[in-house]
């Protein structure tokens, strides 16, 4: 009967080991996937912005040459009022 009543309180243990360890074994493989997943929002992220990089680039060089233009039409319009 010592042993019954021994043994009891091991398994009550051991079955409390045993869900801790299924829980940390559900949080890693969690958390895995979550890295996962933020590895693909991280690299989707940074292509948009190398998209709105070279977009903003673009629209930099456009506005040089749009105020190129407006420059050289204020010009011809000065010329007139002469």
């Amino acid at each position: 009967m010592a042993e019954k009543a021994y043994a009891e309180p091991q398994l009550d243990a051991l079955d409390g080991l045993e869900d801790r360890i299924q829980k940390a074994v559900s949080l890693v493989s969690s958390l895995r996937k979550e890295r996962e997943s933020l590895s693909q929002e991280l690299a989707t992220s940074q292509s948009e912005v190398e998209r709105l990089q070279s977009e903003i680039g673009s629209l930099r060089e456009e506005r040089t040459q749009v105020r190129g233009r407006i420059e050289k039409l204020l010009g011809h319009i000065d010329q007139l009022s002469l």
